[in-house]
């Protein structure tokens, strides 16, 4: 027999896991996600990943603005739902909506659990330096990605791998392991084991001023914030490029650790090498403000930017 699943999901992240429900002949009696938002140059609403998929399966899907009401819980209960599957819905859960699927709400987190509890575990793992992370199916609780486990799936973080690499390599394996999860649920031998106390670490969310790239660091550290927030938010430098009032901004999608040394923020060869606190750090794929994406040279001849140029700034006010 199929389970009766309510999936609560928002990203691209969470499509092919709702994508493998389906196809794995569970009954998916209703979609949550978030509200379509303004998106592109006309800023027209547009609707969620999950609810674009959900709507081609021809699946009833709900936008509500929160659950934390009684009404919300009454409709949530009203599915008659066995579990919940949520993937990166993007708001919390509240007691009256967990405890409502007699078999409980089940999450697929992005990270080995206890570590990257919250809400950027991918940018926070590669931000990190970390050799590995992986995917999780957990049983929700309260307590922010506190609950029990009960499958994970490892993957290795290469040196040069990128937050959107490891996201679109987390994707599959993620939706994967969901569906055994469901099959073992299904016939009963789901087992979960708590998280253990030790190695507790949080995925707060990326802010700006992390996103900004400070040359007196170490290169290597720069390195990995540099895979970590590429391709979004994408960590940035400002230069005096002289064509608009005050510093430019220049995202930085990719880099690598190079031989150099010298005052850190300066260019220190035409190849895109930058001097570091410790080390150098070479360009090698970047986006000015307003522009495309283009190969670091490319972005070098066309602003003129010779060595011994500064690529730093203050922050606007």
């Amino acid at each position: 027999m199929s389970l009766k699943v309510v999936f609560m999901g928002t990203p691209d992240f969470a499509v092919p896991t709702l994508a493998e429900i389906v196809g794995g002949g569970h009954e998916v009696v209703a979609v949550y996600t978030r509200a379509p938002a303004p998106a592109g140059r006309g800023m027209a609403l547009r609707p969620s990943p999950v609810q674009a998929l959900a709507e081609r399966f021809g699946l009833p899907v709900l936008t509500p603005a929160t659950l934390r009401t009684a009404e919300a819980a009454e409709t949530f209960r009203g599915h008659g739902a066995d579990v919940a599957v949520v993937v990166a819905y993007g708001m919390i859960l509240p007691p009256a909506i967990l405890d409502a699927p007699p078999l409980g709400c089940l999450n697929l987190h992005a990270s080995i659990l206890p570590r990257w509890r919250g809400a950027a575990p991918i940018q926070r793992a590669v931000m990190a330096g970390d050799a590995e992370t992986g995917v999780a199916v957990m049983r929700m609780e309260p307590g922010l990605d506190t609950g029990p486990v009960a499958m994970l799936e490892r993957v290795a973080i290469t040196p040069a791998m990128t937050a959107g690499e490891l996201h679109d390599r987390l994707m599959p394996l993620g939706a994967d392991l969901m569906h055994r999860a469901l099959g073992a649920l299904e016939r009963g031998g789901l087992a979960f084991t708590p998280q253990p106390e030790a190695g507790v670490v949080y995925a707060h969310k990326i802010t700006n001023e992390e996103a900004r790239i400070d040359w007196a660091e170490p290169a290597a550290r720069l390195h990995d914030r540099v895979r970590g927030l590429s391709p979004f938010p994408g960590a940035f430098f400002l230069a005096d490029l002289g064509r608009n009032p005050g510093p430019e901004r220049v995202k930085v999608l990719r880099a690598a650790p190079a031989a150099g040394e010298g005052e850190p923020g300066t260019l220190l060869d035409a190849a895109g090498t930058v001097a570091c606190g410790e080390g150098a750090l070479r360009l090698l794929r970047v986006q000015p403000a307003g522009k495309g994406v283009m190969e670091a040279g490319e972005f070098l001849r066309g602003r003129r930017l010779e060595p011994g140029a500064r690529l730093a700034g203050a922050l606007p006010a």
